[in-house]
C-alpha cells in the first residue's frame, strides 16, 4: 500500500457512541498516527515500508472479558465507559463472535432468576464482577468464566447450575475465578472449573494449542493465524529456534517437525499449562521448556539461533535486550502489540550496526482501534 487510501465501511453499531470499544468503526486503514509514525521510521533507516494486512471485520473477536454491573433485575453486561465504573451495555455487539453475545444475554437472564449480586465497586461487594467468554472454533462451543468476588466457587453455586443448563450443548466449559482484590484487575488467582474441559483447542497453522482459561489468547484468531503462518515460512529447515514469550506455544509447536531442535521460555502458569498439555501429547524429545523470565534465560541465545520474541507491550525484558545486541542470532522474528516499544527496540538494534530489518508489516488484529500488531523480521549482518 503506497498511500494510506480511504477506505470506510458502512457499518453502524446502536452502542456508540457510548461504548468505547471501537473509537474508529467504519475506518478499515492503518490508524493515520500510527501509520505516519512507522513510515518516518521506515525512511530513517531505509527499509521498505510496511505491508497493511487485514482480515474479517464483523464476528471475528472469538474471546472477551465484559463487566458485569447494574442491578439484579437490570444487569448489564459490556464494557466501561471511557473515564468510568459505568458499565455500556452491548447485546449486539457488531464485532464479538454471535455466540458471545448469545452467552451474555443468557447469563443476563440467569441473574435476573437467581437473583444473583452484581458487583458495586464503591461499596466492594456483590458477588459477580465479569465473565468471560471464549469461543472454540471447531466445536463452535463456549468456555465460560464467572469471575466472583468470594474466596470460593460456592456462593455462584445456583448461578452457575442454572447457567450450564441454559446454555445446554454450545458450552464447553463452566470456570469460577475468585477476584476479592479492588483495583482494575480481572482475573483473580483461584481457579475453579464446575464442569467440561481444561483447555479450550485450537488447530493453529497445523498444531494442537491448547489455552487455559487464564491463559492469553488472541481474540482475533483468523488473522492471527496469518501471522504464524508469515514466521513460520521465515524459520529455515534444520533451524535451531529459540522462542522467548512462548505463551500457550501458538507459534512454535508447528515449527517442531521443520527446526533440528527448539527452545521455549515462558513464565506465566496458565500458559505453561497448556504448552506442557501440548507437549505431553507429541513425546518430542528435541524440545525444552525453559520455565521463568525471558531476562533470566537470556543467556541461552547464541549466534547460531533462530530467535522468536512475542513480548508484552511493554517490549523485551532489559537483559534479552542487550543479549541481542551482544550475541546477534541468526534471525530475529520479533511480533509485537506495543508501537511505542517495538519502535524503541528496533532502533537500538538497527544502530548497533549488527542487523538488518529484511521485512516489516502491519497487522489489522484490533479493527477499529488505534492500535495494531507489528510483525518484523530482522537478520544478523554478515561480518
Amino acid at each position: 500500500m503506497s498511500e494510506k487510501e480511504s477506505v470506510n465501511s458502512t457499518l453502524s453499531c446502536p452502542h456508540q457512541p457510548a461504548c468505547p470499544g471501537c473509537p474508529r468503526l467504519g475506518d478499515e486503514t492503518p490508524p493515520s498516527e500510527v501509520w505516519e509514525t512507522f513510515l518516518t521510521f521506515c525512511r530513517e533507516f531505509d527499509v521498505e515500508q510496511p505491508a497493511w494486512k487485514t482480515g474479517a471485520k464483523e464476528g471475528f473477536r472469538m474471546r472477551s472479558r465484559l463487566a458485569v454491573r447494574g442491578s439484579t433485575q437490570a444487569p448489564q453486561v459490556g464494557l466501561f465507559a471511557r473515564g468510568s465504573h459505568d458499565v455500556v451495555d452491548i447485546p449486539k455487539c457488531l464485532i464479538h463472535h454471535p455466540l458471545i453475545n448469545q452467552v451474555a444475554a443468557t447469563l443476563k437472564q440467569i441473574i435476573r432468576e437467581t437473583h444473583t449480586s452484581l458487583y458495586d465497586e464503591r461499596l466492594h461487594e456483590g458477588l459477580l464482577r465479569y465473565v468471560q467468554i471464549v469461543i472454540e472454533r471447531q466445536t463452535q462451543k463456549a468456555q465460560v468464566v464467572l469471575v466472583c468476588h468470594s474466596e470460593t466457587h460456592h456462593p455462584a453455586q445456583k448461578l452457575a447450575s442454572k447457567l450450564s443448563v441454559a446454555l445446554g450443548d454450545v458450552l464447553h466449559s463452566l470456570w469460577w475465578n475468585g477476584n476479592s482484590q479492588t483495583g482494575n484487575k480481572i482475573l483473580g488467582a483461584r481457579w475453579h472449573r464446575w464442569q467440561g474441559e481444561g483447555f479450550v483447542e485450537e488447530q493453529i497453522a497445523g498444531a494442537r494449542v491448547f489455552f487455559h482459561p487464564g491463559a492469553f489468547g488472541q481474540n482475533h484468531l483468523e488473522l492471527a493465524e496469518e501471522i504464524v503462518e508469515q514466521i513460520h515460512e521465515w524459520v529455515p529447515e534444520k533451524a535451531q529456534l529459540l522462542e522467548y514469550y512462548a505463551g500457550c506455544g501458538a507459534i512454535g509447536l508447528g515449527l517442531l517437525s521443520k527446526v533440528t531442535s527448539c527452545t521455549f521460555n515462558e513464565i506465566a502458569p496458565a500458559s505453561m499449562d497448556g504448552l506442557l498439555h501440548a507437549l505431553s501429547l507429541l513425546d518430542d524429545e528435541h524440545v525444552q521448556v525453559m520455565e521463568g523470565t525471558a531476562g533470566e534465560f537470556a543467556w541461552l541465545l547464541s549466534s547460531e539461533h533462530v530467535t522468536i520474541v512475542d513480548p508484552p507491550r511493554k517490549g523485551l525484558d532489559p537483559e534479552l535486550l542487550t543479549q541481542l545486541l551482544e550475541t546477534p542470532p541468526q534471525r530475529l522474528i520479533y511480533v509485537s502489540c506495543g508501537q511505542k516499544a517495538f519502535l524503541q527496540e528496533a532502533r537500538q538494534l538497527l544502530e548497533s550496526g549488527q542487523y538488518t530489518l529484511k521485512e516489516l508489516q502491519l497487522y489489522d488484529l484490533f479493527p477499529y482501534t488505534h492500535h495494531v500488531e507489528t510483525l518484523a523480521l530482522f537478520e544478523k549482518k554478515e561480518d
